[in-house]
């Protein structure tokens, strides 16, 4: 089987440079995939991009968190305990699963994709946002069935993998607790009728990376294509450099070198020459039928 590999732009509609960012992509056919974080303030115009441009896989990328100091964010429902002393959602996906009650969890999933729909919204897959929805950081697997629940009954694929392999297991994640993690999630998105990637990369930025945007292109395309066949799916925070950006987060410089890479030729002639061939959600759910 051949190599193919899901590069999913997170945190779309989060702020205008990460939908400018993610228009130029889609439009220049540099991206594939993309999630809404409905709570945002841009995402609206991001929602209206994916309705403008049915053939994109965009989807809901389910969000329980706001993790920035001075640009936040509120949840859509009246949960109570989905919000922090200052009103807004909880900085970490540590303190969601300690303080959250599942059930306003689930209510809050239910808005967030009910909202796209309501808006037009066709969305292609659900993801989630600081994978707070894992359930792993307290043993609170509930969370994740909760929300395979809802991704069946609506009848969309889900971040997720059935399968291990050495060369992509988690940095500190001993590798027989990343295999058992891959039955567990198998055999729940079975149960609920869910679509999943084969193996899921995770980023994983270090300071040896952030030494100049060579170091980083060349850091990245070896974990990217030392992958095994079968279908992965990566996500990327892709945004174009501005005030905007620079005000949200220090670590601006990653979200505009991701945004970077996506577009380098370097990059694409790379992934071509090493056989990794790059597809879509939408593409996921056709060769999984």
């Amino acid at each position: 089987m051949a190599k193919y590999l899901i590069v999913n732009a997170d945190d779309f509609g989060m702020c205008n440079s990460a939908n400018q960012a993610c228009f130029e992509l889609f439009e220049s056919g540099c991206l594939k995939s993309a999630t809404v974080m409905m709570p945002c303030k841009a995402a609206a115009d991001a929602v209206n991009f994916s309705i403008e441009h049915p053939e994109y896989a965009i989807g809901v990328h389910l969000t329980m968190t706001s993790e920035w100091g001075r640009y936040r964010w509120k949840p859509l429902t009246e949960g109570k305990s989905l919000i922090d002393g200052e009103g807004y959602m909880w900085h970490e996906s540590e303190d969601v699963a300690k303080n959250a009650k599942t059930s306003e969890l689930e209510a809050e999933v239910r808005a967030q994709i009910d909202l796209a729909h309501s808006m037009g919204m066709k969305p292609s897959h659900i993801d989630n946002h600081m994978g707070s929805l894992y359930g792993h950081h307290t043993g609170r697997l509930g969370l994740l069935s909760m929300t395979l629940k809802v991704c069946g009954e609506y009848g969309y694929a889900y971040r997720l993998f059935d399968k291990a392999d050495r060369r992509i297991c988690p940095r500190g994640v001993p590798y027989f607790l990343y295999c058992i993690g891959a039955r567990i999630t198998g055999h729940m998105a079975k149960k609920y009728h869910v679509t999943v990637p084969d193996y899921l990369l995770f980023p994983d930025w270090n300071d040896d990376m952030r030494k100049d945007y060579e170091t980083y292109r060349e850091t990245i395309l070896k974990i990217w294509t030392d992958i095994p066949d079968g279908i992965t799916e990566t996500f990327v925070h892709p945004a174009v450099e501005s005030e905007e950006l620079k005000f949200i987060t220090a670590r601006w410089q990653d979200r505009v070198w991701e945004y970077q890479l996506l577009k380098d030729p370097v990059a694409i002639e790379y992934l071509k020459e090493k056989g990794v061939e790059l597809i879509s959600y939408r593409d996921l759910v056709k060769m999984k039928k």
